[in-house]
């Protein structure tokens, strides 16, 4: 299946290319200026405008930042995430679903299980099935990437927080 979606963000316009095949998920970003980074690399046509041509299927702002769903389907979900200065995501694992980040704006840093990787722009991240994982903004300006989910089911209650800034940590047992 081909996705191919201009997203306006108010730090930068991106066209976001997506192709699922065969259980893998490849995502292609061209950024202003021309040029594509990331994986797999898809012909570029012109595509609707999400928010204006396209509904945004949902938006949640949270004290971290925010998000909003793009598109999705039975097997995939695509989002943009903004996260603000200083703040970070809960640490937390999936057992339904994998997950693909490209960055597009600002830095900051990415725990996976524990290691702790410096992303920037035009760097991706992958999240296996089950992998513990956080984001960090280490930077002054809003950190923004593209997340790719792929798996069987996308609820809140697949979500096992291990650690929170905000008080949502579960207990485990």
């Amino acid at each position: 299946m081909l996705l191919n979606a201009v997203v306006h963000h108010r730090y930068l316009d991106i066209e976001l290319i997506s192709v699922f095949t065969l259980g893998r998920a490849y995502l292609d970003v061209k950024v202003p200026g021309g040029g594509y980074a990331g994986a797999g690399r898809v012909a570029c046509r012109p595509g609707p405008r999400i928010g204006q041509d396209i509904p945004v299927t949902e938006h949640s702002e949270r004290p971290w930042g925010s998000y909003t769903v793009l598109t999705e389907g039975s097997n995939f979900k695509v989002k943009t995430i903004e996260v603000h200065p200083a703040q970070r995501l809960s640490y937390q694992k999936h057992a339904r679903r994998a997950e693909h980040w490209f960055i597009v704006a600002g830095e900051g840093v990415v725990t996976l299980d524990g290691a702790d990787v410096a992303v920037k722009p035009g760097q991706t991240v992958d999240v296996g099935l089950g992998v513990a994982h956080r984001i960090h903004n280490t930077g002054a300006e809003p950190l923004v990437f593209v997340e790719v989910q792929h798996g069987d089911y996308f609820g809140e209650d697949d979500i096992v927080r291990l650690d929170d800034d905000y008080g949502r940590s579960e207990p485990t047992g």
